[in-house]
């Protein structure tokens, strides 16, 4: 069984979409430090000048050294959803799909859902299921506690879930092969294979064509269906973590 684990973000990018489609079993990882300067509050769409920086607005009475992703609520009576909306709406109303999209994420957005990983992971879920994405999800906050830090927690997971075999982002193979190949998961038994993944160009309103954007760009401009096939489009065989060492 292959297990997959990530980090909640706001509005995720196709890539992120491939790593779950591409794995038996998905766990967002929200019981870690939140960077407020990462994607776990902000992602990006398009208007007609270029990429926009979406931003949510959090609270963080501890610090943020001391914020954690599922504790993080939202700062209160902010009104960055309704900002949010109205630049989703300015920008994507006239993309072929608007209409079907918009009132899906409206309707998730107007919730009175206050926690940052609640919200993020629901709407993930909610993309999840306008592309048909039937990969089985679950939360380490919701786990019973499993111990140790970045390549022995993810080697424990595996044995929680009973997987043989670890897909990662390509990124997170600094922190994995840091001591030895494949770390304490090949170690432990778990054959670790490494996304590769090619994003590809599409239809957008405004040329030219930016890659790395929120999945609610394609989906305004594709649809559901045609997103999901873009996303099928990119994906490339895993890259295991042996050919690392070989290919250099």
């Amino acid at each position: 069984m292959i297990l997959a684990v990530m980090q909640p973000t706001y509005i995720p990018w196709l890539g992120y979409f491939d790593l779950i489609n591409s794995a038996d079993q998905f766990l967002f990882l929200d019981d870690v430090k939140l960077e407020k300067s990462d994607w776990h509050v902000r992602n990006k769409i398009k208007g007609n000048q270029g990429e926009i920086m979406l931003s949510q607005v959090v609270s963080t009475p501890n610090g943020r050294m001391g914020s954690v992703i599922c504790d993080t609520e939202f700062k209160e009576k902010h009104p960055w959803r309704k900002k949010h909306l109205k630049s989703i709406e300015m920008n994507y109303r006239k993309a072929p799909f608007f209409n079907s999209i918009f009132g899906v994420i409206q309707q998730y957005f107007l919730n009175e859902c206050n926690n940052l990983a609640d919200f993020n992971i629901g709407l993930t879920q909610v993309f999840l299921k306008s592309l048909e994405i039937q990969t089985s999800v679950n939360r380490s906050s919701k786990l019973p506690k499993i111990a140790g830090v970045k390549d022995e927690r993810l080697a424990n997971f595996c044995d929680f879930f009973k997987s043989d075999k670890y897909l990662s982002p390509r990124g997170a193979s600094a922190y994995i092969e840091r001591h030895s190949p494949g770390g304490l998961l090949a170690k432990s038994g778990v054959e670790v294979f490494y996304q590769q993944f090619e994003h590809p160009k599409y239809y957008q309103c405004y040329p030219p064509f930016v890659s790395h954007l929120g999945v609610v760009d394609a989906l305004m401009n594709l649809g559901a269906d045609q997103t999901k096939q873009l996303i099928e489009s990119g994906h490339k065989q895993p890259l295991h973590y042996s050919e690392l060492y070989t290919s250099n």
